[in-house]
């Protein structure tokens, strides 16, 4: 045998062993990539198997603690959860003008007093008051003798003592004078001056240096105060207080254009302060016929009795509307309502098999102390409403 021969019969093994190697080679890859579907395959069935929710069974003992509600359909009046703003009633309020124009001299009162109808409120030193009981006096004078001069001359009239036209001019006189002395006293009356102050005038009795006054239109509050001693007023302009009766105030509610089919005048309403959670009753007075441009709202006019003085003016409140109209649809109370990671609303429905059942359901408008439940839920179900919470702990272990 020649050495070729050795050569050839060497190098076919080789190429035998070489093609086996990478076959097995080959065969191992395959192999592998089979092995990575199958774990990659299993490990997502068991992803998706454990974030599906299952039923949760309690034992007998724990559920003694859970309380169920079958849900029905039931009649209710929708309820709207807005804010508002106090202010005051504008029927029982004022802005108290300076009757007279001078210096203020002195303030009687301060902001938070309480002032009956009449009571003063400042003292003005003032030259128009000093010219109304003058201009008073001389009315006074002067229709007392022109209806003297008038008396006289119906006397002589009948004697014949005098013309009956110049009679009837004596009598028109008199009743002139008299309508300047009524109009001068009216005068006094507007600037508040005080009824025994006129009355010694009417009857000719000295009266002492008299301030002008500025007095209380209305019984109330004093809740604003806007001038200071020294102060120069300008008669009809110059506003000097606000004066208002707090026992009752408005709330202008603020509705969006999706609820004002549901408010209407006579609707009653809970307001609610920041510092009392116990709701002030109110009712809906007024619902405004224009939008506000800014906010693209309707202002409803809410009538509240303020009688503990809770609320003052500009405060922001918590207002809930009920509506007077009956609708139908099933309720279920605020306890039952739970929340996934994601916000979204659920509640616990009881099986047949006594486990409990995460449902996703979608929450409507509040009615008290419930939820309308526009979908999720059917007639007969009974939902867990008190030991919800220890059900979605259970159900997460």
């Amino acid at each position: 045998m020649n050495i070729n021969s050795l050569t050839g019969l060497i190098g076919a093994p080789r190429r035998s062993l070489a093609s086996s190697r990478f076959a097995t080679a080959i065969l191992a890859a395959l192999i592998c990539t089979l092995c990575a579907g199958c774990s990659s395959s299993n490990e997502g069935n068991t992803q998706a198997a454990s974030t599906t929710p299952v039923n949760v069974t309690l034992t007998d003992a724990q559920r003694q603690h859970i309380t169920l509600y079958p849900v029905a359909v039931e009649p209710f009046h929708r309820t709207i959860d807005t804010t508002g703003v106090v202010d005051f009633d504008n029927d029982q309020s004022t802005s108290v003008l300076a009757p007279i124009s001078g210096p203020v001299s002195r303030l009687v009162v301060s902001p938070g007093d309480k002032v009956k109808k009449g009571d003063p409120l400042a003292y003005v030193d003032s030259p128009d008051f000093a010219t109304a009981v003058s201009t008073y006096r001389k009315a006074l004078v002067t229709a007392h003798t022109a209806r003297r001069l008038a008396d006289l001359d119906k006397d002589l009239l009948q004697h014949q003592g005098v013309a009956q036209k110049e009679a009837d001019q004596a009598e028109t006189d008199a009743a002139s004078a008299e309508a300047d002395a009524y109009a001068a006293q009216q005068t006094l009356v507007s600037l508040n001056v005080d009824p025994q102050t006129i009355k010694d005038i009417e009857q000719g009795r000295p009266i002492a240096r008299i301030q002008g006054v500025i007095r209380s239109p209305i019984a109330g509050t004093v809740v604003e105060k806007l001038i200071s001693p020294g102060q120069l007023l300008q008669a009809g302009t110059t506003a000097c207080f606000t004066v208002a009766d707090l026992s009752r105030v408005w709330v202008m509610a603020q509705v969006s254009d999706s609820d004002l089919a549901n408010v209407h005048v006579g609707d009653s309403v809970d307001v609610i302060t920041s510092t009392d959670a116990k709701p002030i009753r109110g009712k809906v007075d007024n619902v405004a016929q224009l939008v506000n441009s800014d906010t693209r709202l309707v202002a409803a006019r809410v009538v509240v009795d303020n009688a503990q003085g809770l609320l003052r003016k500009q405060m922001y409140v918590s207002v809930r509307i009920q509506s007077r109209q009956t609708e139908s649809g099933m309720l279920v109370p605020v306890s039952s309502m739970l929340r996934d990671d994601e916000n979204l609303p659920f509640v616990y429905v009881a099986q047949a098999d006594g486990s409990f059942a995460r449902r996703s359901v979608t929450q409507g408008y509040r009615v008290g102390d419930k939820f309308q439940i526009p979908s999720g839920l059917r007639a007969g179900d009974k939902v867990v409403v008190d030991g919800g919470i220890f059900v979605q702990f259970m159900q997460n272990q």
